[in-house]
């Protein structure tokens, strides 16, 4: 176990800290997630870029999970099995178009199941998938919910702030935006949050916040920005060659999507600095999402409820930055899939607690079920974490397992990251000597064991791919 430095915030209350159910009422839920939020945070290394002062604050009263992992990399597939407790292997829900409702007629999702025992459930934000304008979300899953917009960040710039006008989507940009702070979509989602923990609630609730920060574009305000000087910005480590000894079924993975960085770098080539804005502004989108979550602590340590409110932060899946010559999520590497992952549950955990063991995203919903005392579900793939959040230093031989795409797999546990692909190539990683993953080391015959230990950990039967989701008529 170890601690984090505030920045500057101080403590919260030591009586929230160490309140338990009050007159033993059902706890609240806040569920907090973001979107493509990854490791370079100072939550989980005090000396990363990306300054995260409020999750900081946050994991200082509860248990920081330092090494949790998202079920794939993919904002659909991964929040269907978060939400649904299914991994992608049960549900078929390996890409981003593909329609989880349909595919998943009678699953109960985590608010349904919360609902179904007297709780109000409400949100904002992107908590589903938010493709062709919101049609992945689930209406029956809320009482009340607040939809973002399409595009999230309408209205947009009238061109882009980046200037590149033939590179990517009108999605594919960054730059400070909106003027208005209170225009953003984050500030809105933050602010029906904030007017529901101002309300009177007769039920125990369950209230959901979707940041959509820092999901691209890389939009923030002015003020954001100027944390991230250009001429100070830290740029991701890269080895040259590192791509060499990666197999065959990585290059086939992600042949679709080589030209997101291939096509920046040739921009960079004509236009140098263009890369590093980039990353500026991914950081300066990172802190804007990370300010949001404080609004959203502030208002609840002023409201009635945060001596009996569960909160719970997440992030979808990782993010690359030019790591392995790579961009953005979808593949199966530490970068995409090594997420931050906090539980605040006053009278179960211990304040400013670090649990180092390999956990996985599923695990949230059998969780929350055992915290709040509700019916178990023994269909779902992921396991409660309650021993953990009782005794981060718990026995827990379980890895985290993630997939991408039907066929696709990694592995992880508290050493060693393996992926084996549809090809049957593999990948292997030693995480005690090369953190960045700059060598494969599957081909070492010594390290067949682990292989082999590892290898029982992967799905044995894998549901066909669900259909995608037809794009609705407007």
């Amino acid at each position: 176990m170890g601690t984090l430095g505030l920045t500057g915030l101080g403590l919260l209350s030591p009586g929230i800290l160490q309140a338990g159910k009050e007159d033993n009422k059902p706890p609240n839920i806040l569920f907090i997630t973001l979107d493509d939020l990854n490791d370079w945070t100072s939550v989980l290394d005090p000396k990363a870029p990306i300054k995260t002062p409020n999750i900081e604050r946050l994991a200082k009263r509860g248990t920081l999970f330092t090494h949790a992992y998202c079920a794939s990399a993919a904002c659909n597939p991964s929040r269907t099995a978060i939400l649904t407790g299914l991994r992608p292997t049960t549900s078929g829900v390996y890409g981003n178009k593909a329609d989880w409702r349909k595919a998943l007629p009678d699953a109960v999702t985590i608010p349904q199941h919360f609902m179904a025992h007297g709780y109000r459930t409400e949100g904002a934000g992107k908590i589903f998938h938010h493709h062709y304008g919101g049609a992945f979300h689930d209406k029956a899953s809320f009482h009340d919910f607040l939809m973002m917009p399409d595009p999230p960040d309408a209205p947009m710039p009238k061109k882009k702030l980046n200037g590149l006008a033939k590179y990517g989507s009108p999605n594919t940009d960054w730059g400070p935006w909106p003027a208005d702070e209170a225009d953003a979509i984050d500030v809105r989602t933050a602010d029906y949050v904030i007017r529901s923990l101002r309300k009177k609630h007769d039920k125990p609730f369950f209230l959901a916040a979707g940041i959509f920060r820092p999901h691209m574009p890389f939009f923030a305000p002015q003020r954001f920005f100027d944390l991230y000087p250009s001429d100070n910005v830290t740029m991701p480590e890269i080895l040259e060659g590192d791509i060499d000894d990666l197999p065959s079924g990585a290059s086939k993975l992600l042949k679709s999507k080589k030209w997101f960085f291939k096509e920046l770098m040739e921009i960079e080539a004509e236009s140098p600095g263009t890369w590093k804005e980039a990353v500026r502004g991914y950081q300066a989108s990172a802190t804007f999402a990370d300010a949001q979550v404080g609004r959203i602590l502030d208002a609840l340590d002023k409201s009635n409820y945060a001596d009996n409110t569960i909160i719970v932060l997440w992030s979808d899946h990782g993010y690359h930055l030019g790591e392995k010559e790579h961009w953005e999520k979808f593949a199966l590497w530490e970068k995409t899939n090594h997420v931050p992952f906090i539980i605040a549950a006053p009278g179960i955990t211990h304040p400013d607690t670090h649990c180092d063991k390999p956990v996985s995203l599923l695990d949230i919903y059998p969780t929350l079920i055992e915290l709040c005392s509700l019916k178990a579900k023994p269909e779902l793939d992921g396991i409660s974490l309650m021993p953990l959040l009782r005794n981060p230093e718990a026995e827990w031989t379980r890895p985290a397992l993630m997939t991408y795409m039907r066929g696709n797999h990694a592995v992880r546990d508290e050493r060693w990251r393996y992926i084996l692909y549809a090809d049957g190539t593999e990948e292997l990683y030693d995480h005690q000597n090369d953190p960045n993953e700059w060598t494969n080391v599957a081909g070492d015959p010594k390290n067949k064991q682990a292989i082999n230990r590892l290898k029982r950990w992967l799905p044995t039967t894998e549901a066909p791919p669900a259909p995608d989701m037809k794009r609705p008529k407007t």
